[in-house]
């Protein structure tokens, strides 16, 4: 099975360690990503497209169009919404 491509891997932003989808540990292993990798979707302040995407309402209309967004949305169907995220990372935060 191929490895699964995190969003800077696959957008090549070179803010790996500066955004926080790369460094929201608690969201680690969510749909098989690196931290938030997989899931910056559901992260505010991420940097695309040149620029950080702080709000929720920047978040759902930029990352609705979002290549890496409906690639990721497309391998994962339904497993990928907002809330089985923030159940990841309820569960991931309360063991530690």
């Amino acid at each position: 099975m191929a490895s699964k491509m995190n969003c800077w891997e696959v957008k090549k932003c070179g803010k790996v360690g500066k955004c926080p989808a790369s460094t929201l540990s608690s969201a680690d292993g969510y749909l098989g990503g690196r931290n938030a990798g997989r899931s910056c979707a559901y992260v505010t302040g991420t940097f695309c497209a040149g620029m950080v995407q702080g709000t929720f309402k920047e978040k759902e209309k930029n990352c609705s169009v979002c290549d890496f967004f409906l690639m990721v949305k497309k391998e994962e169907g339904t497993a990928m919404n907002a809330i089985t995220f923030m159940d990841h990372v309820k569960k991931r935060e309360a063991r530690h």
